[in-house]
């Protein structure tokens, strides 16, 4: 009886695991270079990622579609003015039209003898202008994809091109590197005047409100005004920094109304001054500024920037354009680490205009290192990129909240907490050799742990008491970090002090963890040995040793008193913490294991690896449930929220993936799949019943039951009825259907019994459906490859087995010149052979030959006859038939 108990209740615990993963949200790369479009209703970006086009939802990141290139990266993007059509070019010099309803490339051209920089499309959407690297601009038709315009005189790269926003103005305005701005005539094809007042690159142009008046905007950190009626200079703005983009201020708009407000509180624009033009600059100094044509004075300027990288001469890496969003939706600026910045305009209280950045999409992670969820709540994720800062993204929109800025160097490792006051904090190591404590709400550094004299390369909260953290560096030592003087009181970074500091490896430090309880921290190493340590003064207890390889993971368990390693030797051990015994070892992973968790209290545990793969273990049966298969990189990172167990996964392919268990919807699925299966095999054979052929093949297709649809199609050959039911089932098909029946088709094809069915129904399929529509099945080149070998020896067996009968035809046919004789008399005895039914030889109508006495001879001249007559005209393999006859007859006698 306790033997049963003891199996039910281990049944009952094995109900709770976990069968099933399911990868419900990704970030992917979608943008990584300058070309870039935003739709007209701000809904949606198309962005060059490498030689791909990707759609991405300027709301959740998430990508809506993929334009697959050329395998050359993209240099140049335009949507036309309803959206419906994306135009692209690439290092290929192709230009390609892509149709948004269907996102296909409807057509494509070459024109340039370099890569186009840039392209814009006519307010009509009818025309295209391309600048390109050959110096040239040239105008297109869209819908015929021939050249209406060429366009040659700059004499450097052309960099900027638009037209006139004036449907009725065919004017077109192009920047180039030889400091020229220039405006070409549509309708005369010439250019009608050279603006010549920059000393560097033209980076962009826009017109005023009016269309009036022209700016032009440049790596010589001025902004020029043209008045383009008699194309005159009228003023240059000075900007004092690299200008990317210029953007015109429209009157009208929320951010209008604001600058107005604003001026009239300075008292700025002077009665009877003309209209002054508001336009807004971003460059070098990733800072967005607003200025005055008339006053030339700035009228709004970040007060700091929300770039975050800064390049090696510690200059700060700035914007590269900026678009007003339509509908008032705000300013996007774009900046040189591949990042989205939204920005939307208010006014303080003090009727100070206020730029508030509201979302941040990040196009570019780098190679993921390491991530953790934060919070109670765990909507947001830390993550630790190839870089000197770390991006807090919001779990549900994938958008990018905030970013933690501070480090010199890389940022290798960090974990989260919340203590008991319920703040969450982050605390992140870097290669500056430097630890770090963030505030989550407040968004800033509260603490530095300075004194490791290497990369620091792992990081461990308390987990308990929540008081302390651990860290580990690559010069070998373990420290113990207190937060007992931590204090955000003061408006600074507070100097942490080490409470313990031991040396205990011989390599690098590369992971850490505390234990449930905060007694024990156990540490992985290069040295490929695990230590655990008695806390707080760091006293060994057990050295855990038995990898081949470099330990990148360690974790305790929530409800043993033992510890998981990862290693690089691809195997995950489970060690017994009292003697340092290794209870199970997982193998299965095909590259070595850079991460592993414990899950489902313990009785489960997940991993990841250099293989790319994500798989979910029972710690019990050393049985690896599931494997994933999501990413195609190294897989570095791995968290699991600590409430909902949902799993987050990046590596180096700079995806991050979130996976929730799945195992209760899929029970549920697969129960309503059985129900539905069920029923509808009921309705099957009750269709069969009534003979209602087409309803019984159209659920055999539901159902996907190939057996019983060879069974009804074999039936439905053998009756032939008047109405085929399976040709208007064939009628009815989709795309897919279509495939699926095919595939059946090359089954039984494969196969001498069941090939005449095949055939039956790969006839009707051919009658019904034109080669022009079967040729658009998806994968029907595979399918047709492997019906028309076995076809071609089906009709080769079959045209054999035809002229085997023609044969036979044949040699019945010349057997029947052996013509029946006149009856003799019979013999005395009255012996007679009779050799048919009817007194003659088999086959021959019934004739009858006579052998006896004195008629032997007799028929024996006859026969010579028969044969003298007939052999001249006949072949020798007539003759061996004739022979075989006459061997026949000759071996016949007759007792007397």
């Amino acid at each position: 009886m306790a033997g049963a108990g003891e199996a039910e209740a281990s049944a009952l615990a094995f109900r709770g695991l976990k069968r099933n993963y399911r990868c419900v949200q990704s970030l992917q790369q979608f943008y990584n270079g300058r070309p870039y479009a935003v739709s007209s209703d701000g809904s949606f970006l198309a962005c060059a990622c490498d030689d791909k086009v990707k759609l991405v939802n300027a709301c959740s990141a998430s990508v809506r579609a993929v334009l697959e290139g050329d395998t050359e990266a993209v240099t140049a993007l335009a949507l036309s003015p309803d959206d419906k059509f994306l135009f692209s070019a690439s290092h290929s010099r192709l230009i390609r039209v892509w149709d948004l309803s269907s996102f296909k490339c409807v057509r494509s051209w070459k024109g340039h003898d370099g890569p186009v920089m840039a392209m814009a499309c006519h307010s009509s959407g009818g025309l295209l202008a391309t600048a390109g690297a050959d110096r040239k601009v040239l105008v297109w038709d869209v819908d015929g994809g021939y050249c209406t315009h060429f366009f040659k005189g700059h004499g450097g790269v052309v960099t900027s091109i638009m037209f006139h926003p004036d449907p009725s103005c065919l004017l077109v305005f192009s920047g180039s590197d030889d400091a020229t701005v220039r405006v070409w005539n549509l309708k005369t094809k010439k250019c009608v005047a050279v603006l010549e007042k920059h000393f560097s690159t033209v980076t962009s142009l826009a017109l005023s409100e009016s269309d009036q008046i022209l700016l032009s905007g440049g790596r010589d950190k001025v902004v020029n005004l043209w008045d383009l009626r008699d194309y005159s200079f009228k003023k240059t703005v000075p900007t004092y920094e690299t200008i990317e983009d210029v953007r015109v201020i429209y009157p009208g708009t929320r951010l209008a109304s604001y600058i107005q407000t604003f001026e009239s509180t300075r008292k700025m624009r002077k009665d009877g001054s003309p209209v002054s033009i508001w336009f807004l600059t971003v460059g070098e100094q990733g800072i967005v500024r607003i200025w005055s044509s008339e006053s030339t004075l700035c009228l709004y300027e970040q007060q700091s920037s929300d770039t975050t990288l800064v390049s090696e001469d510690n200059s700060r890496r700035g914007f590269i354009s900026a678009v007003v969003l339509p509908l008032d939706q705000g300013l996007l600026c774009v900046t040189s680490d591949q990042q989205f910045l939204f920005y939307n305009f208010d006014q303080a209280p003090k009727k100070e205009l206020q730029l508030n950045l509201y979302k941040r999409l990040v196009g570019y992670n780098e190679e993921i290192i390491d991530l953790k969820f934060v919070g109670e709540d765990e909507q947001l994720l830390a993550v630790a990129t190839n870089l000197e800062e770390v991006r807090v993204y919001d779990v549900g929109t994938m958008s990018c909240s905030y970013v933690l800025v501070g480090h010199t160097d890389i940022v290798l490792c960090l974990d989260t907490c919340v203590l008991n006051t319920g703040k969450a904090y982050i605390v992140t190591g870097s290669k500056d050799n430097s630890v770090r404590l963030w505030n989550a709400a407040s968004k800033r550094c509260v603490g530095v742990a300075s004194g490791h004299m290497g990369a620091v390369g792992a990081v461990a909260f308390s987990k308990k008491h929540r008081n302390f953290f651990v860290s580990g560096s690559s010069d070998r030592t373990i420290k113990v970090w207190g937060l007992d003087s931590l204090s955000e009181s003061l408006n600074q970074e507070t100097k942490l002090k080490a409470k313990a500091i031991v040396a205990g490896h011989d390599k690098d430090i590369n992971c850490l963890a505390v234990s449930p309880n905060d007694a024990l921290v156990c540490s992985g190493s290069q040295d490929r040995n695990a230590c655990v340590w008695r806390l707080p003064d760091l006293v060994s207890v057990a050295v855990l040793k038995g990898h081949k390889r470099g330990i990148w993971s360690v974790e305790f368990s929530p409800v043993d008193q033992c510890v998981l390693t990862a290693s690089g030797d691809k195997t995950i051990k489970y060690w017994l913490i009292s003697d340092g015994t290794c209870l199970r070892t997982f193998e299965g992973h095909t590259a070595g294991v850079l991460r592993a968790s414990f899950v489902t209290r313990g009785m489960q545990l997940v991993s990841c690896g250099a293989d790319g793969l994500l798989k979910l273990w029972t710690v019990k049966t050393s049985e690896c449930v599931a494997t994933y298969d999501q990413h195609e990189s190294k897989v570095w990172a791995l968290a699991v929220g600590k409430k909902t167990e949902r799993l987050a996964t990046g590596g180096g392919d700079a995806v991050i993936n979130l996976w929730e268990d799945s195992t209760a919807a899929d029970k549920e699925e697969d129960l309503r799949k059985t129900e539905e299966v069920a029923l509808k095999s009921q309705e099957l054979e009750n269709a069969l019943s009534d003979k209602d052929y087409v309803r019984t093949i159209q659920l055999a297709f539901e159902l996907r039951m190939p057996h019983k649809l060879f069974r009804l199609f074999s039936e439905l050959c053998r009756e032939r009825l008047a109405d085929d039911p399976i040709e208007e089932v064939v009628r009815t098909l989709g795309k897919e259907e279509l495939r699926l029946l095919l595939e059946f088709v090359r089954e039984w094809n494969t196969r001498s019994q069941s090939c005449h069915v095949a055939q039956f129904v790969l006839f009707r399929i051919f009658r019904v459906f034109p080669p022009t529509e079967i040729i658009q099945v998806k994968g029907v080149r595979e399918l047709l490859e492997g019906l028309i070998p076995y076809s071609q020896r089906h009709f080769s067996r079959i045209d054999r087995l035809t002229r085997s009968a023609f044969l036979l035809d044949y040699t019945l046919a010349r057997m029947a010149v052996l013509e029946p004789v006149a009856a003799a008399p019979s013999p005395p005895d009255g012996s007679r052979l009779l050799a048919g039914p009817g007194g003659g030889w088999p086959g021959i109508g019934g004739s009858e030959l006579e052998i006896g006495g004195g008629g032997d001879e007799a028929a024996e001249e006859k026969l010579h006859l028969k044969k003298r007559k007939s052999g001249k005209s006949r072949r020798g393999s007539e003759k061996k038939i004739k022979d075989a006859v006459e061997r026949d007859l000759s071996a016949i006698s007759v007792q007397g």
